[in-house]
């Protein structure tokens, strides 16, 4: 089931609440309007958020209220991956400063020189930025000082598979980097396409998984990543270069549209697709174990010799050992020893487990 990701408005302006929350459902998002400090308290407390727009003065009789300021800290006390928009009429620089740089507000806008498109990109970017980890170690050990190893997020895997993270998004670079590390990856980080394809043109290291990101523009940047689908071929190439190398990949990205999504799996036959806009860790996690039998069995293939190899794709093709002797002009009995050695190097015991093996089936 997709989640629902929840917007609060606070707002105490009827008018503006309802031109805020039509733009708001216009993007997905299910409304929490709340008109006062306690309201938005009690929506914080009973719901997850993703995004807030919060006015600056709640009472429409008093300029001098500043209860919007005590709502952006019920946030980021109650729920720290909601991103918050300050939105008043009445603004100095000051404020904008304290709201941001204090109060941890997402950006500041005037109701005056509000414009629905600027509104709606920047709610596009909140929903593609990258979601707050938290971890299981004591507040007191700072989680980039300790080696994977011993970070409290569950059993660790030995540090023997390598993966590529392609991600133009520091914010989003650190956390696929942090969840890869844990599950026992040694991770390797690029933020453009070319130095991405410089990694993989090389021999070595061999990676075991990617996760791309369709676009390399920089979302955060102000570029609307809807905007960037086929019309920006990056991702697209890295998605073919994976493939013509056998890496299984995740794609994690802001494009969203089906048909998109639908044309990544047909072109591309990777592994998993995960929005942004819904990123889970949990998910995340599920989606590399799945695809962990993939590399595993890429890795089997790998260790074969090229005459094992044709003897294995001949053997798919449903020939006998006769056959697979006058295809290659060798006897039967070399047939049977490069088939011992398969079936030793792809730990299997039959011809039909090899076969699915060859097949990527198990």
């Amino acid at each position: 089931m997709p989640q629902i990701l929840r917007a609060l408005v606070a707002e105490d302006d009827r008018s503006w609440q309802q031109i805020i929350s039509e733009i708001l459902l216009d993007c997905g998002l299910e409304v929490d309007l709340t008109a006062s400090l306690d309201e938005a308290t009690v929506a914080l407390k009973s719901q997850p958020h993703r995004v807030a727009v919060v006015d600056l003065s709640l009472s429409l009789n008093d300029h001098n209220n500043i209860d919007g300021l005590r709502v952006l800290d019920a946030i980021r006390r109650l729920d720290p991956n909601c991103r918050a928009i300050l939105l008043t009429g009445f603004a100095t620089v000051e404020l904008a400063v304290t709201a941001l740089t204090d109060y941890g507000a997402f950006t500041f806008l005037r109701k005056e020189s509000f414009h629905r498109s600027q509104f709606r990109d920047i709610v596009y970017r909140i929903l593609v930025s990258p979601p707050i980890l938290t971890t299981m170690v004591p507040a007191s050990i700072p989680t980039a000082s300790l080696p994977p190893e011993k970070r409290w997020t569950g059993p660790l895997k030995s540090l023997n598979e390598n993966a590529l993270v392609v991600e133009d998004d520091a914010g989003w670079r650190s956390i696929l980097e942090e969840l890869l590390t844990d599950a026992g990856f040694a991770v390797r980080t690029c933020a453009s396409f070319g130095d991405a394809l410089g990694y993989l043109r090389r021999t070595s290291p061999k990676f075991s998984l990617a996760v791309i990101d369709l676009s390399l523009q920089g979302a955060m940047a102000g570029i609307s990543e809807t905007v960037a689908t086929a019309s920006d071929p990056e991702g697209y190439q890295l998605l073919s270069a994976t493939q013509d190398h056998g890496i299984p990949t995740i794609v994690v990205s802001g494009i969203s549209e089906p048909e998109e999504i639908q044309r990544v799996y047909s072109e591309f036959s990777i592994s998993a697709y995960i929005e942004k806009q819904t990123f889970d860790r949990a998910a995340f996690r599920r989606a590399v174990d799945e695809t962990k039998p993939i590399y595993q069995s890429l890795n089997e293939l790998g260790a074969l010799t090229e005459r094992e190899r044709e003897v294995l794709d001949l053997l798919a093709q449903g020939l006998t050992n006769k056959e697979i002797a006058e295809k290659l002009v060798i006897t039967t009995n070399t047939v049977k020893r490069h088939l011992k050695a398969i079936f030793e190097k792809l730990d299997v015991h039959t011809r039909s487990a090899a076969t699915a093996k060859a097949a990527g089936r198990s």
